[in-house]
């Protein structure tokens, strides 16, 4: 199941961003996935807000916030449209939760990570690609990747 985790340094969300910004990264994660939208799924979409304290996140060139979302899906699970896609929408959602313009985009760095097939467990047991993919009602489908094209 997905995970992604948003780091940036506390205040450097608006108000609202910080209500949102969680919610939405997760939906966006399991749009690019191609998981269905059902409560099952989005229970399963884990999405963190590290918020770092003052001082603990800078560069040598200024002392604006950066933001960091680290993304962890299984292997497979994402095609290289699909990487960017949700990169693209992930860096989106950051920027507007920031209020922040998108020349600014920079400022958002994305990391998908991928969990090699066997090495993903839930529930006491061994979750696999093909294992989410048959419960999400997975098959052929018109992007050649066994998911719903989003």
């Amino acid at each position: 199941m997905p995970m992604i985790r948003l780091t940036c340094p506390a205040g450097a969300l608006t108000e609202q961003g910080r209500a949102d910004v969680q919610r939405d990264l997760a939906a966006a994660l399991l749009q690019w996935e191609g998981a269905p939208d059902t409560d099952f799924f989005r229970a399963q979409a884990w999405s963190y807000l590290e918020e770092l304290p003052a001082g603990a996140q800078t560069t040598s060139g200024d002392a604006e916030p950066r933001f960091l979302v680290n993304v962890t899906v299984p292997q497979g699970a994402l095609s290289e449209r699909r990487r960017a896609g949700l990169v693209q929408n992930a860096t989106r959602i950051v920027l507007e939760a920031a209020g922040l313009a998108q020349d600014q985009a920079l400022r958002v760095w994305v990391l998908i990570h991928e969990q090699p097939e066997g090495t993903w467990g839930a529930g006491g047991s061994i979750v696999r690609l093909a294992d989410l993919a048959a419960m999400a009602g997975g098959g052929p489908n018109t992007d050649g990747e066994g998911r719903a094209d989003a």
